[in-house]
C-alpha cells in the first residue's frame, strides 16, 4: 500500500478529449473531482501545460496521462518527471486505463505505474482476432 495520499491522476489531450474521458470515468466509477483531472491543451504552450499540471499536483504523486506518447502534452509530462520524483507518465490513455487507475490509485506509485501499462495495453483489442485470416478472407472475396 501507498503510505502517503492515493495518487492523482491528470489527463492532457487535445481539444475536449480529456474531458470526455474523465466525464466517462465518473459516470462509471463515481469518482470525484480530487481523483482524476482533465487538462486541454488548447491554447496552452508545453510550459503552460507543464505550470497547470504543477499547480494542481501541488507535490503530490501523481500519474500524467496523456492522449499521446509524443507532441505537446506528452512533452511536458516528461519534462515535469525529470523536476520531480513523485511523477509519472503514461503517453496513450484509454478508458480501461483510466478504470484501472481510479480502482488502484492507493498503490505505490511504481507498483501503480507497471500495472497501468499493462492495462492499458490488454484494453486494446481487435475482432477478428486474427488478422490474416480475415485479410485472406478479404482478397479472396
Amino acid at each position: 500500500m501507498n503510505e502517503g495520499p492515493p495518487v492523482r491522476g491528470i489527463v492532457i489531450g487535445h481539444g475536449a478529449l480529456a474531458d470526455g474521458l474523465v466525464d466517462a470515468v465518473r459516470q462509471i466509477t463515481g469518482a470525484g473531482e480530487e481523483v482524476l483531472v482533465p487538462l486541454s491543451n488548447r491554447g496552452l504552450s508545453p510550459e503552460s501545460l507543464a505550470a497547470e499540471v504543477r499547480r494542481r499536483t501541488d507535490d503530490a504523486p501523481a500519474v500524467i496521462f496523456t492522449d499521446l506518447p509524443s507532441g505537446s502534452c506528452s512533452l511536458a509530462a516528461r519534462r515535469l518527471c525529470h523536476e520531480r520524483r513523485n511523477l509519472v507518465a503514461i503517453g496513450g490513455v484509454n478508458l480501461p486505463l483510466l478504470l484501472e487507475f481510479v480502482v488502484h490509485r492507493h498503490l505505490p506509485l511504481e507498483e501503480l505505474a507497471r500495472r497501468l501499462v499493462e492495462k492499458g495495453r490488454a484494453g486494446i483489442t481487435c475482432t477478428p482476432a486474427d488478422l490474416e485470416a480475415y485479410a485472406r478472407r478479404a482478397v479472396s472475396s
